[in-house]
């Protein structure tokens, strides 16, 4: 599968770790929604959409299953919030 179209929509007016959610299509024919990009200590990663059980935990929802997949998605995700970043004009 190819990742064919990342759209992010920015997280505005909250202080906190999350930075982004993000769709990203693949092959044209599927989307995943909820992607989250997040700060954390070593910089930006990419966090796959969770819900929360009955017992208080979180679960993925959907996740890649290897390593090169997990590469490939945060990638680009992380691209296209950079490319979104550069694009904003600066507040001041």
């Amino acid at each position: 599968m190819q990742i064919t179209d990342v759209r992010v929509r920015k997280v505005t007016g909250i202080e906190g770790k999350l930075k982004a959610n993000c769709s990203v299509v693949f092959d044209a024919m599927f989307v995943l929604h909820e992607v989250r990009v997040v700060q954390g200590v070593n910089g930006l990663f990419v966090a796959m959409p969770r819900r929360k059980t009955a017992e208080g935990e979180y679960k993925d929802m959907a996740h890649p299953i290897t390593a090169e997949a997990r590469e490939s998605i945060q990638k680009a995700v992380l691209d296209a919030f950079h490319a979104m970043e550069a694009k904003e004009p600066m507040v001041v």
